[in-house]
C-alpha cells in the first residue's frame, strides 16, 4: 500500500511516521529544501515511540520517498493525505494539481484543523475532513466530516494504521476537539492578560489535575463521578448554578496585541526555553507512551484503540524451529539511567513470553478463570548483550521440560542485529487456584504441553540457566 502525504509540517511529518510505522510505502512531496532532514528527526521520534505502546511487532517499516511534483507523489496511491497551511486559497489550489493525478475512485484526505469539508470541496475535488492530533504516530483520534461515502472509504483505512476515527454527522467549522481545545485557550489567554496567572500556573493546573481525569474518561463521564452515587443529576444539582456565576470570559475575546504575545512569549520562554523543541517531544513522547501503556491495561479510552490494533497485528510465527512468543520494542518504561533495558524488564518480558506459551498449549485466560494455571517457581536470566530504548527484541521458547505438574521453558532473546542478547530459563508448576496447591494439568493441556516437549527435543538449549550478569 502507498500512501501521498502533501506536505511534510509537523503533521504531514506525523501522517508519514503513522503510516511508514505500520508498513505503508510513502511518498511526500514537499518544497521546504529541509524536508528531509525534518521528516528524518520526526520520524527518529516515532520509531522509538510509536512501536513502544505495542506488545507485539508492528509490520516491517514501509519505504520512504521524497517527489519532486504532487503529481509523481499521488501516482498510484492508495491514499492521499494534504497537509497544507491552512489556507483555502492554497488547499484549492493544491487540490486542482492532485486531482488532476489522482486514481481513479480516489479521494483526498484533509488534515485541515479547521474549514469545512463542504468549503474544501467547494471547486470540485473529492475532499474529506480527516483531522488528527499532534503527534499524528501517537495520538488515535482522527475527526472524520464529509461526504458520508467518503468517510467510508476513509474509516477502514484510518482503523487499520491504529487510529480512532470520530464520524462528525454534522459540519462545524474546527469540530469538536479544536473547539473544546479553544475554548480551554481563551479562557487562559484572559487569565493572562488579566494577570491572574502566568503560563506556568495554567499548565500546572491542567497536567497536575483534571488532564489526568481526561486521558482516560474525558469530560462528561469525569463530571458524573464527580456527582457521587447519584450521578449527572446530582453533579447538576451542586454546581450547575456555577454557569451563570461570572467564572469565565469565553463570550469575549482578548485582543492578541503586541503587548499580550510578548508577555506570552516570555513566560512560556522562561518555563521550557531551558530544552530545544526536540527535546520537548521527545519528553512529550515518553510521557504519552506511559500514559498509553497505562491506559492499556484496563482498555480504557485510547488504550482501548492499542489492544484492538494490537489485536490484528500478525502472527508471530517461528525462528529456528522453535514458537516467537513475543516480538516488541523497547519502550522507555523498561530503561534505565543508562538508556539500558533494566534488570526487571528482562524478567516482565520472559513473564508474557510464558504467557504466549500457555496459550499455545490451552491454559489461557479461560483456562485461568476456570480454576487452573502454572505458577513459576524458578527463574534465571543470563544477561548476554546491552539493549537499548526502541531496539527490537523477538523472544523464542522452548519446552524442555513438559510431564506431569512440571512445564520448564527456555526462552531466548534476540536483539535487533539478531545476536543472542539473554536467555531465560523458567520452571513452572501445575497448580489448582482453589487449594493453591500442585495439581496435574487437565488432558488436553497436558497433551499440547507434551507434544511441544517432543518436538523442541532435538533443538539443543546452550547455556541454559547460570549466574546472572551484569550489562554495563
Amino acid at each position: 500500500m502507498k500512501a501521498a502525504i502533501i506536505g511534510g509540517g509537523v503533521i504531514g511529518g506525523g501522517w508519514a511516521a503513522r503510516f511508514l510505522l505500520n508498513g505503508w510505502d510513502v511518498a511526500l512531496f514537499d518544497p521546504d529544501p529541509e524536508a528531509e532532514r525534518k521528516i528524518a528527526e520526526v520520524l527518529a521520534n516515532a520509531r522509538a515511540a510509536l512501536p513502544a505502546i505495542y506488545d507485539r511487532a508492528l509490520p516491517p517499516e514501509g519505504r520512504l520517498s521524497f517527489a519532486p511534483s504532487i503529481a509523481e507523489a499521488v501516482a498510484d496511491a492508495d491514499w492521499v493525505q494534504e497537509s497544507v497551511s491552512e489556507r483555502i486559497d492554497l488547499k484549492h489550489k493544491v487540490y486542482a494539481e492532485i486531482a488532476e493525478a489522482l486514481p481513479e475512485r480516489g479521494f483526498i484526505a484533509s488534515s485541515t484543523s479547521g474549514f469545512k469539508a463542504s468549503d474544501l470541496a467547494a471547486k470540485g475535488a473529492p475532499v474529506v475532513v480527516v483531522h488528527p492530533f499532534n503527534p499524528v504516530y501517537l495520538l488515535p483520534l482522527v475527526e472524520l466530516s464529509g461526504e458520508a461515502t467518503l468517510r467510508d472509504k476513509a474509516r477502514p483505512v484510518i482503523e487499520a494504521i491504529g487510529m480512532y476515527p470520530l464520524d462528525l454527522n454534522v459540519e462545524i467549522d474546527a469540530f469538536i476537539g479544536n473547539r473544546l481545545q479553544e475554548a480551554v485557550w481563551r479562557e487562559a489567554l484572559w487569565m493572562l492578560k488579566d494577570g491572574i496567572a502566568t503560563t506556568a500556573e495554567i499548565d500546572e493546573a491542567i497536567r497536575m489535575g483534571f488532564g489526568l481525569r481526561y486521558a482516560q474518561m474525558g469530560l462528561f463521564e469525569t463530571y458524573r463521578i464527580a456527582g457521587g452515587e447519584a450521578g449527572m443529576e446530582s453533579y447538576f444539582a451542586q454546581f450547575g448554578p456555577s454557569l451563570h456565576w461570572p467564572w469565565s470570559k469565553l463570550t469575549d475575546v482578548p485582543d492578541l496585541d503586541a503587548a499580550l504575545v510578548k508577555k506570552i512569549s516570555a513566560q512560556s520562554e522562561a518555563q521550557s526555553g531551558h530544552r530545544s523543541i526536540r527535546e520537548l517531544e521527545r519528553l512529550r513522547d515518553d510521557n504519552l507512551v506511559a500514559i498509553l501503556r497505562g491506559l492499556r491495561l484496563s482498555g480504557s479510552g485510547a488504550g482501548g484503540v492499542v489492544l484492538a490494533h494490537e489485536a490484528g497485528l500478525p502472527p508471530l510465527g517461528e525462528r529456528d524451529g522453535l514458537p516467537v512468543t513475543a516480538c516488541r520494542s523497547v519502550p522507555v518504561t523498561w530503561t534505565d539511567y543508562n538508556g539500558h533495558m533494566n534488570e526487571a524488564a528482562y524478567l516482565e518480558l520472559g513473564t508474557w513470553a510464558t504467557d504466549a506459551l500457555m496459550q499455545l498449549i490451552g491454559a489461557d485466560a479461560g483456562y485461568v478463570a476456570s480454576g487452573k494455571s502454572f505458577f513459576t517457581v524458578d527463574t534465571r536470566i543470563r544477561y548476554l548483550a546491552e539493549t537499548k530504548r526502541g531496539e527490537r527484541l523477538e523472544v523464542t521458547t522452548q519446552v524442555l521440560e513438559g510431564e506431569g505438574k512440571k512445564m520448564k521453558l527456555f526462552h531466548r532473546v534476540y536483539g535487533e542485529s539478531g545476536a543472542l542478547a539473554a536467555t531465560i530459563e523458567t520452571l513452572l508448576l501445575h497448580t489448582d487456584l482453589t487449594t493453591r496447591r500442585a495439581c496435574p494439568p487437565c488432558a488436553e493441556v497436558a497433551q499440547k504441553l507434551a507434544a511441544l516437549a517432543q518436538a523442541h527435543m532435538t533443538i539443543p538449549a546452550p547455556g541454559a540457566g547460570g549466574a546472572v550478569g551484569q550489562r554495563d
